[in-house]
């Protein structure tokens, strides 16, 4: 056991989640060993978890923190501004106590009960936003169906208004920013935005509380001890979890499916794999590719090496979802796939509480597409869709053709 690899150090680029490929690097660096060193923006300055058992253990393990304060030599290359914000009280930056205490609010009012709820009604956005296309035999399925969708569904559990534009500028500047000024300080102004935007929905939801989701939160917030930034904070990781990832998800399944026509075909055969399906797709494809950050608290003997105390890790949620060690065949789609633990919507105490979610909208949105379109089909070589730049992998554009069914 090692305090420092000899193994190769990789580039990990910005752009990685953008590439048609990454997942050829991940092999390359994953056979190199489950856990290395690689360079990010130019400097060697953090490291990467790529194997499956690996990626397990640094998700589940409490020396790997997701409070980027546990790393002060990081910490201390940001401007004082950008150390700490509302997004840093959420439960995706934080680390039991607080973020036991914090998920276990979000946990009582975000139930299956109230997913289960919805479905009826994301049925209805699903056939509404089908069918303004339907009748021309072409379209963007971004634009048409995954981008909507979520945004509608997220405001309906959330209860607030739609404000579909307004809320998608304030996503792509929060989710999906390169590491440039200008994006910076967009990224600054959408979180001020927004928060302004959800410090007013709470206010609402205290005077006038009703069925929602956030009628429950501030419920909750009345009978525990979380701050108001804490209450906006969770507001906007839901928002932000409960749109941008399914977004990238839906345009990523979609065109993997028209990309595999033996594995659309069964599907279209038995309409009750897609639940199934949806794992594999997750597993294939799914938009946290890059990964998700931690920081040792101590050092950790991990992969053969020791990480040392304070330094940033990128758990591989992509390359641990293709791990040979873990899947056979794990670079081919198999929606009869079985014994199928990916971790596309995360692993332990940070597991995703939206995944039940996604699941009933990306089922809800495959299931009506492939009845809908028989013969749905990308309309440009899949090399030739663009690429959302930041760090999420997702589609800006899926244009698609089908029949067009003009009896709406």
């Amino acid at each position: 056991m090692t305090t420092e690899t000899t193994h190769k150090v990789f580039d990990l680029p910005r752009d990685f989640a953008q590439w048609l490929d990454p997942y050829s690097l991940f092999a390359e660096m994953r056979a190199e060993s489950p856990v290395h060193r690689v360079r990010m923006r130019g400097k060697v300055d953090a490291w990467a978890v790529t194997g499956y058992e690996e990626a397990v253990f640094a998700l589940n393990d409490p020396r790997f923190s997701a409070d980027l304060e546990a790393a002060p030599r990081i910490v201390a290359g940001l401007p004082p501004e950008r150390r700490r914000n509302v997004l840093m009280e959420s439960l995706l930056a934080s680390d039991p106590p607080d973020h036991s205490r914090m998920r276990a609010i979000v946990a009582k009012a975000f139930t299956a009960r109230r997913v289960a709820g919805l479905a009826p009604r994301v049925q209805e956005i699903v056939d509404e936003l089908l069918d303004t296309c339907a009748a021309d035999g072409r379209g963007d399925l971004v634009e048409g169906l995954a981008l909507p969708l979520p945004i509608a569904v997220i405001c309906e559990l959330l209860g607030v208004p739609l404000a579909r534009e307004r809320f998608r500028n304030w996503s792509v500047g929060l989710a999906m920013p390169p590491a440039d000024g200008a994006t910076l300080e967009r990224a600054d102004a959408a979180r001020a935005e927004m928060s302004e935007f959800f410090l007013e929905q709470i206010a609402l939801k205290r005077a006038r509380p009703g069925e929602d989701l956030l009628s429950a939160l501030v419920t909750a917030h009345a009978n525990e001890d979380v701050s108001d930034d804490e209450l906006v904070g969770l507001t906007i990781m839901l928002f932000l979890s409960g749109h941008e990832t399914t977004l990238c998800f839906l345009a990523n399944a979609v065109v993997t499916l028209l990309t595999h026509p033996d594995q659309l075909a069964a599907l279209r055969a038995d309409p009750d794999l897609i639940p199934r399906a949806v794992d594999e797709l997750l597993r294939f494809d799914g938009p946290v590719a890059r990964g998700v950050a931690r920081f040792t608290l101590e050092d950790v003997p991990i992969g053969g090496t020791v990480i040392p105390r304070g330094e940033m890790v990128i758990v591989s949620i992509g390359a641990a979802n293709r791990d040979p060690a873990r899947y056979p065949d794990p670079d081919v789609l198999d929606v009869f796939r079985e014994n199928n633990p990916q971790i596309g919507f995360g692993h332990g105490i940070h597991h995703c509480l939206g995944a039940a979610l996604a699941r009933l909208e990306i089922v809800t949105a495959l299931t009506t597409l492939l009845r809908r379109f028989p013969d749905l089909a990308l309309a440009v070589p899949v090399a030739d869709l663009p690429r959302h730049p930041g760090m999420l992998r997702g589609l800006k554009q899926v244009p698609v053709t089908f029949t067009p069914d003009r009896s709406q």
